[in-house]
C-alpha cells in the first residue's frame, strides 16, 4: 500500500502480540514509509528495559528511517524512561529501585508532538504488560486515547495471540488503526500463508476500518 494514500493520525501507539513480535522494526519501517510520503514523523520508545542510558530500539528506528540520531534522541525525549533489567517495566523499575514516571513519558510525547506533525510511540511487549502494579499498557493507551498499531507475525500461535490482543483493545474502546504483519519470522510457508489469510479475513469481517499491512523481512 502507498503510504501517501493513508491518513495517519498525529499520534500512534505500536504494540505487539507478545515480546519480540517485531515492534521496533515495524515502527522503523512505518516511519520510513511516512517519511518517503512526505510526512514529518518521529518515533518514541515510551519505556525501554534492558539498556543503560540509551535505547537500542530507538537505534533500530533511526537506522531504518535513515536519519541517524536526532536532536531529540540526545535530549532523551524519545526514550524518557530506561531501566537496566530486560523485563516488564513494572519488574524492571522495582529491580532498579525507582518508580516508573508515567507523567514524564506523556510529557515527552507532548514535546515531540510540538516539534513534529506525527509521533509514533512504541510500547514494551504486548498490551497487557504491567507498567505499575495492575496498571497495564492497555490502560495507558486508553487513558491517552492513542490509536493502536498491532504487530503480528507468522509464528505458530500468532493467530491466537492476535485475536486475543484485538479483543482486549476492542473491549477497552481503543481505536485499532492498523495491523502490521512482520514477515521476518516466516519459517513455515504453510502456517504463514494461513496466518496472513486468517488475520486479513478476520479484520475484514470484524474490524473493516482497520488497515492490514504486510512488511518485508528487513
Amino acid at each position: 500500500m502507498n503510504f501517501k494514500e493513508i491518513n495517519f493520525p498525529s499520534r500512534l501507539f505500536v504494540t505487539g502480540i507478545d515480546t519480540d513480535a517485531g515492534k521496533s522494526y515495524a515502527t522503523g519501517w512505518m516511519a520510513r514509509g511516512m517519511i518517503d510520503a512526505g510526512i514529518d514523523v518521529i518515533t518514541q520508545k515510551f519505556v525501554q528495559t534492558g539498556n543503560l542510558e540509551f535505547s537500542e530500539d530507538i537505534d533500530i528506528h533511526r537506522r531504518l528511517m535513515g536519519t541517524g540520531m536526532l536532536a531529540e534522541d540526545k535530549l532523551h525525549i524519545t526514550a524518557p524512561e530506561i531501566f537496566t533489567y530486560p523485563a516488564s517495566p513494572d519488574l524492571a523499575a522495582r529491580i532498579d529501585g525507582r518508580e516508573l514516571n508515567l507523567a514524564a513519558i506523556a510529557a515527552a510525547t507532548d514535546a515531540l508532538a510540538s516539534r513534529h506533525s506525527h509521533v509514533i510511540v512504541e510500547g514494551a511487549g504486548g498490551v497487557m504488560v504491567p507498567l505499575k502494579g495492575e496498571y497495564l499498557t492497555i490502560d495507558y493507551i486508553r487513558e491517552h486515547q492513542m490509536p493502536v498499531v498491532l504487530v503480528t507475525n507468522g509464528r505458530l500461535g500468532s493467530i491466537n495471540h492476535t485475536l486475543l490482543s484485538l479483543s482486549a483493545l476492542k473491549n477497552a474502546g481503543t481505536e485499532i488503526f492498523a495491523v502490521i504483519y512482520n514477515s521476518h519470522f516466516d519459517k513455515d510457508a504453510v502456517i504463514c500463508a494461513d496466518t496472513k489469510n486468517y488475520i486479513r479475513n478476520w479484520l475484514s469481517n470484524h474490524s473493516p476500518d482497520t488497515l492490514y499491512l504486510e512488511m518485508p523481512s528487513l
